[in-house]
């Protein structure tokens, strides 16, 4: 396993309040501990993301299932295996997300795995992510489905998200090492570090191949 970059930081050594949030984690896993424990040397850092997350992210006006495409959407970009291998709980409970879809979501545009709406929205994401030029029809294809409200909390998640995916792969942090023992939010196949391992050492696993820009090829199982 790759070096680990940043420590986390021990629950002894945090006060009530961070450890109530950290327990959260432990149950929900929006975010998992893990990326907490690691924010948690900043206490300001810790409750930006905590606070940031639990308001546009699990909150908000936004259907919170096409946050959650557009959250996996980044991961697998940027192929952030820690960020790519957790599922909303809100989203997959819900019915709103078929993990055989997730396979589509760097070829969006040519699946038939997502409606119009959840295409616009991928096509927000796609730019912000990759840097893409944008005209008059990308506009007029977001506004056909969401308000402009309803776009800035969509960009700000995002960008929220772009940031702190980038900078978890950097990291090499793992799931299950901190309150290990709950698979909260964990995709199928990553429930537990054993799982998790076998996992990630098949040769369809998804972050062994480059991700693409521009809706191009897909990095998809």
């Amino acid at each position: 396993m790759a070096k680990q970059r940043l420590s986390y930081v021990p629950l002894d050594q945090m006060d009530a309040a961070m450890r109530a949030e950290m327990e959260r984690c432990q149950r929900e896993g929006t975010p998992r501990p893990e990326s907490s424990a690691v924010r948690a040397h900043v206490p300001a850092c810790f409750w930006f993301f905590a606070n940031s997350w639990r308001d546009i992210y699990r909150n908000g006006i936004l259907d919170h299932a096409v946050k959650e495409i557009c959250r996996l959407y980044v991961a697998r970009s940027v192929q952030c295996e820690y960020c790519g291998n957790q599922r909303s709980v809100k989203a997959t409970t819900s019915g709103a997300l078929i993990e055989d879809h997730v396979k589509d979501l760097l070829n969006f545009e040519a699946s038939k795995n997502y409606d119009d709406k959840q295409k616009a929205a991928l096509s927000y994401a796609e730019a912000i992510v990759w840097h893409l030029n944008t005209d008059d029809a990308f506009w007029d294809r977001l506004y056909k489905h969401f308000s402009e409200d309803e776009l800035v909390e969509l960009g700000c998640m995002i960008g929220l998200t772009l940031g702190q995916q980038s900078w978890l792969r950097l990291l090499n942090i793992e799931h299950h090492q901190v309150l290990p023992g709950t698979e909260a939010s964990m995709a199928p196949g990553y429930e537990d570090a054993q799982r998790l391992a076998a996992t990630k050492s098949r040769a369809d696993y998804w972050a062994s191949r480059p991700a693409k820009a521009g809706n191009a090829e897909t990095a998809a199982e």
